[in-house]
């Protein structure tokens, strides 16, 4: 019955799955309790010490003063307004700028640090996401069909030459290798360098930008007191595009290479193993066919 075969699959498959998805949430947000609210605490408690010095500094202002003026800051840093430095600061919504978050927003990163504060920004940017965010989708794929139309070549090398293999296997390590160092290494070491983070904190971003997981609290170009070239954050936007086509290329190469890998270390060992192959090749004795009578 179809409520029979319903349950069956629920009960074979989706249930231990969906425990071990709640368990997998339970287990990060265990850890990042344990590695974040000590320091989130000794923040608040940092804050709140610099206010009350602020306050024995300058007896002119009351609590009720400093409160709303922080209000100002807060709604300020909300709407993309840096607080430090003033009004010569680099504008938000230049063109490169605009063209860095225009790359976010189809690449679903969303930092969280620039958002539209015109209610016809907001309307556009529903209607440009709509658009750009298949469109970035079809392009990933198509980039993706493309390398699977180049790896059923790769799929009969079996019949070619060890030479061929070896070369092949090669070729693949290089392209990962060359890709690694122009996408996830190289870049955070320049990141690093212009914005004054370590080459850890240059990775992270990295990793979190082209893991669409933006978190927003590493985002390039958003130091006034450093002087950016004006095309900085378009190089970014770029970086991130070129970024996120080569992951959608190297995700396949990853298994296939270990796969082929593991094929020459076992050729090189002399076995080889067959698919359907004879049985006596393995020691085993051929069965015999049973006469029947017409």
């Amino acid at each position: 019955m179809p409520h029979a075969g319903l349950c069956s699959c629920w009960g074979g498959r989706l249930l231990p799955l969906l425990l071990v998805y709640v368990c997998y949430l339970l287990l990060g947000a265990t850890i990042f309790q344990l590695l974040e609210r000590q320091a989130e605490a000794q923040s608040r408690d940092q804050f709140q010490v610099e206010k009350l010095r602020f306050l024995e500094n300058y007896t002119c202002l009351d609590q009720r003063a400093l409160e709303q003026f922080v209000q100002v800051i807060m709604e300020a840093w909300v709407k993309g307004v840096n607080p430090k430095g003033n009004s010569t600061n680099p504008s938000n919504w230049d063109f490169s700028s605009s063209f860095f978050f225009a790359g976010t927003v189809v690449t679903t990163i969303g930092y969280g640090n620039l958002a539209p504060s015109t209610e016809a920004g907001q309307v556009f940017c529903v209607f440009y996401a709509l658009v750009g965010i298949p469109l970035n989708v079809i392009f990933l794929n198509h980039l993706g069909t493309g390398l699977r139309g180049h790896l059923t070549t790769l799929e009969r090398w079996e019949d070619q030459p060890r030479r061929s293999q070896v070369l092949q296997v090669l070729g693949l390590a290089l392209f990962l290798t060359l890709g690694t160092l122009v996408i996830l290494v190289f870049p955070p070491m320049v990141f690093s360098h212009v914005e004054g983070w370590s080459f850890s904190e240059g990775f992270y971003f990295a990793f979190i930008t082209l893991s669409t997981i933006g978190f927003g609290d590493y985002v390039v170009g958003t130091d006034p007191s450093k002087h950016y070239i004006s095309v900085y954050r378009s190089l970014a936007a770029i970086w991130i595009l070129l970024g996120l086509a080569w992951l959608a290329l190297v995700l396949p190469l990853g298994p296939l290479l270990l796969h082929r890998c593991s094929q020459l270390w076992l050729l090189s060992r002399g076995l080889r193993l067959k698919e359907g192959g004879d049985p006596e090749a393995n020691g085993l004795p051929r069965p015999q066919k049973i006469p029947t009578s017409a």
